[in-house]
């Protein structure tokens, strides 16, 4: 819960400075010279490219939580096997042991979308987050029956 009401009061923070960014870019337009709208039309761009940017991770949010829900109603949710240090943080070695695991599964069945989650999951874990979301992106699309980012 507390990642869900952190990811909202970004956003929140983040469609204000688009807002204020954005008048900015509003006001340099009315001045008229070449040199403010220049600068005016370039300051215009960095609120479209963050609200896409906030609008395709809240997409992405969205889809993946989907899937947990479903795969929980099915019994399917990875279960918390890591062994963890004293202060909470996972360590290494369960990580990579579960994440071995892990990618044995999906590569017996590389077309369902659950093995797919749970491998994400587990690139999570390893602190691997850029292949966390390829794979979290590539259950969505199994799940979704899109064709599969490579």
């Amino acid at each position: 819960m507390r990642a869900k009401i952190t990811y909202f009061v970004t956003a929140a923070v983040l469609v204000v400075y688009f807002v204020l960014v954005g008048s900015r870019g509003v006001m340099l337009l009315k001045q008229g010279t070449a040199l403010t709208v220049t600068f005016g039309v370039a300051v215009l761009i960095l609120p479209v490219i963050g609200v896409w940017f906030l609008w395709k991770n809240t997409q992405f949010v969205s889809r993946a939580n989907r899937l947990a829900v479903e795969l929980e109603a099915e019994g399917g949710l990875p279960v918390d096997e890591l062994v963890r240090t004293p202060g909470g943080r996972i360590d290494r070695e369960s990580a990579d042991a579960v994440f071995a695991k892990r990618r044995a599964e999906t590569e017996d069945s590389p077309d369902d979308w659950r093995c797919w989650f749970r491998l994400a999951v587990a690139y999570h874990d390893a602190r691997d987050t850029p292949r966390a979301r390829r794979a979290m992106q590539r259950a969505i699309a199994l799940h979704d029956g899109r064709p599969v980012p490579s």
